[in-house]
């Protein structure tokens, strides 16, 4: 059968949702799903799962939460699933003493760069609004049991250069005094590692990131990588 061809530029095309997966214990479910709203998420569904646990529907469209995309769906894995994955953890001595010496490599190689595996990103207007998720982000590590110890902050400041955007970033609650830069211009990153969420080889956890891009740069860090000195990281 013959179709006539549409023409590209006349289709929008966007990503319509994300499926996260939260792991199979107590209180991780709600847990994780608090974390996303620290992240300006908000949660539109609750559905209990006929298998345990909760479904939910989060959205980043505050202002039209029905609109269909931008979606993240968190649920936890299935029984089969979490079966699997834990017999392939426990093959490579994974969550013991003596791990296959491939975990440590990849453990090692993720902590110098958390944008090398899989990770979620948001694109936010507000500098201020990053500081501020960030902020948060910390505040809930040292102070709500539910999170200490597991959310990992790590910040890439923009390429030094620009007076304007120096200057900023000199003032920023965060990114004042850093010394990690991103892989382009006129922009910055935030991630948080967790294992609240657990997608991802292995179930490893995931890193959640955040971008801000300075306006009126037809050149930053969402339309342009590179790896300059101050990058190059191993």
């Amino acid at each position: 059968m013959k179709f006539d061809e549409i023409e590209r530029s006349t289709v929008t095309q966007s990503i319509s949702h994300v499926n996260l997966h939260y792991p199979r214990k107590d209180g991780d479910g709600e847990a994780a799903a608090l974390l996303l709203e620290a992240c300006g998420l908000v949660r539109t569904q609750e559905m209990d799962l006929p298998y345990g646990g909760t479904f939910y529907r989060f959205t980043s469209n505050a202002h039209d939460i029905n609109y269909p995309n931008n979606i993240v769906y968190l649920s936890p894995y299935t029984p089969q699933t979490q079966a699997m994955i834990d017999k392939a953890r426990a093959a490579l001595g994974m969550d013991t003493a003596d791990p296959d010496p491939v975990v440590k490599a990849f453990h090692e190689a993720n902590a110098i760069d958390p944008e090398r595996e899989l990770h979620v990103g948001f694109l936010v207007d507000s500098l201020e609004f990053l500081e501020q998720v960030f902020l948060k982000l910390k505040d809930l590590e040292a102070n709500d049991p539910r999170f200490a110890d597991r959310l990992k902050i790590v910040v890439n400041r923009a390429l030094p250069g620009n007076p304007e955007i120096d200057e900023r970033l000199d003032a920023s609650p965060i990114y004042n005094g850093v010394t990690r830069y991103t892989f382009g211009r006129n922009g910055v990153q935030a991630f948080c590692a967790t294992d609240l969420i657990v997608d991802g080889p292995l179930a490893e956890g995931l890193v959640i990131e955040f971008d801000y891009v300075f306006p009126g740069y037809e050149e930053h860090i969402m339309s342009v990588s590179e790896v300059t000195p101050e990058t190059a990281r191993v």
